[in-house]
């Protein structure tokens, strides 16, 4: 116990007197630790001049230093020219930042509001700001935040600027739209299945050509199931008579009630996903050109040979995202245009919001979670997260299973050492560190193929063998090949 003391006291210990620790004798340790003892450690403030918000769904409670007002902690509702009220008395107050709680999406029009009145604004989460065991009030809430912003012991979140959430709402807005007409497309099958129509045995898309052909045919009174047939285009691989067969069914007025309710909703969701189409390529037009003359590098030959078909935007997506940020992001392997778009619509082009690439990671919630207590790892807990980033990347990672590429082949060495869902974020985190170079510093990505990357690995396990032969006192010699 004593020894666990000293040790505690000596790590307290700064400055030159740590240096001395060693050289004291028992009886200057022994004032030295009473010395440090006895002095009053206070907490420095950062921000003198805070307040603390509690949002809520109809009011928010406001807290401010007690001597800048008589009722330091007052109560606004949520309206326009209530918020307006609140910025002009925080100001009044001499309020220069305020602190808040990210509360669903409440918090959203206050941040707007302050930020206009010039007050820096801190938005917070909520797993750094609890409370002191008791009973909890709104009141004590906005204090609480108040303090805890006074000494700096809060961490802003990222927001990105207006110009980003201005496409972040866009791609959100269409990728929701995907997933409703995806949902669409279910409900219809399961429709026809219903009725014993089997397309979906036959065609591996009903929202493909000769499936929306047969489908409006149905809808509009056609029963005949070769003259349903004849719709078949060229490229499907199943024969008229295949088709045909699988199109007897029992045709009932309620489920084809519900098959034209589906595939209108369908259709809806196909016309509003074309104007969002249309808004982002607008967008992107307006935007500054970052990329200084320079040309569009080739686009890869397998980006090439893929076929034009699904959700993909109607315009040339890459053509756009690249004159926004300067750089190529999807020259990375795995990364294609919309995981690209999806990165900059979320974090945008300045990386220079994460002062580092390990910064940029943890924020992606991609780096280990290690526990670590005296120097040695106790345990290792998981990150969850719902960052649409983090999503992204990890799909991207998974699609290097059988790339040959260099980091195809590095995903599968990881693969080979380590569980598949730990590989798929090592291998997330390493895509990360590319998108933050490239659009921080400029660097090109180009890959080196996947004989490079095992001719490396190797190099490295010959290494290995040497030093650990080495050690053991023996000799590697290599034998020429025959």
């Amino acid at each position: 116990m004593k020894h666990k003391r000293h040790e505690k006291t000596k790590k307290a210990i700064c400055g030159p007197t740590q240096g001395n620790w060693q050289q004291m004798n028992r009886k200057q340790r022994r004032e030295m630790t009473r010395k440090i003892q006895s002095e009053d450690i206070s907490l420095e403030v950062i921000h003198p001049d805070a307040a603390g918000i509690d949002i809520g769904n109809e009011s928010h409670y406001v807290a401010v230093p007690p001597p800048r007002d008589s009722q330091p902690v007052q109560r606004f509702g949520c309206t326009t020219a209530e918020l307006k009220d609140m910025a002009d008395w925080l100001k009044q107050c001499g309020i220069r930042t305020v602190a808040m709680q990210s509360t669903g999406v409440y918090w959203i029009a206050v941040y707007d509001i302050l930020e206009e009145a010039g007050l820096e604004v801190y938005l917070v989460n909520a797993r750094d700001t609890k409370n002191l065991p008791g009973h909890k009030s709104d009141v004590q809430e906005s204090q609480w935040l108040m303090k805890l912003h006074t000494y700096g012991l809060l961490r802003n979140s990222f927001r990105p600027s207006q110009e980003i959430r201005t496409m972040r709402t866009y791609w959100r807005q269409r990728n929701d739209l995907v997933q409703s007409a995806g949902r669409h497309i279910q409900r219809m099958q399961k429709t026809l299945t219903q009725m014993n129509l089997q397309l979906a045995n036959v065609l591996s898309d009903i929202s493909g050509v000769t499936g929306q052909a047969i489908i409006k045919a149905i809808l509009a009174g056609e029963r005949d199931p070769d003259k349903l047939a004849e719709f078949r285009d060229p490229r499907v691989k199943a024969r008229k008579g295949q088709i045909a067969r699988s199109l007897e069914g029992n045709w009932q007025e309620d489920l084809l009630f519900v098959l034209q309710q589906e595939q209108d909703g369908y259709e809806f969701c196909q016309k509003q996903m074309t104007e969002c189409d249309q808004r982002l390529e607008h967008y992107l037009q307006q935007r500054d050109d970052r990329s200084a003359g320079a040309s569009l590098p080739e686009e890869k030959r397998k980006e090439r040979r893929k076929k034009r078909k699904g959700n993909k935007p109607r315009f040339d997506l890459r053509t756009g995202l690249f004159r926004m940020t300067g750089t190529d992001v999807t020259r990375i392997d795995g990364i294609d245009v919309m995981t690209a778009t999806t990165i900059l619509s979320e974090v945008g082009w300045d990386m220079s919001k994460w002062e580092t690439e390990d910064h940029f990671v943890s924020w992606l919630r991609l780096c280990p979670d290690n526990r670590i207590s005296g120097d040695k790892i106790i345990g290792k807990g998981r990150l969850p997260t719902n960052n649409r980033v983090s999503t992204a990347l990890k799909m991207a990672a998974n699609t290097l299973r059988t790339s040959q590429t260099y980091l195809g082949a590095q995903f599968r060495r990881l693969r080979s050492r380590l569980d598949t869902p730990v590989a798929i974020k090592a291998m997330a985190a390493k895509l990360a560190r590319l998108v933050y170079r490239m659009l921080r510093y400029g660097m090109k990505y180009v890959d080196r193929g996947a004989e490079f990357y095992e001719a490396q690995h190797r190099q490295r396990q010959i290494k290995h063998l040497k030093s650990k032969a080495s050690k053991l006192g023996f000799q590697i010699i290599q034998v020429p090949a025959a």
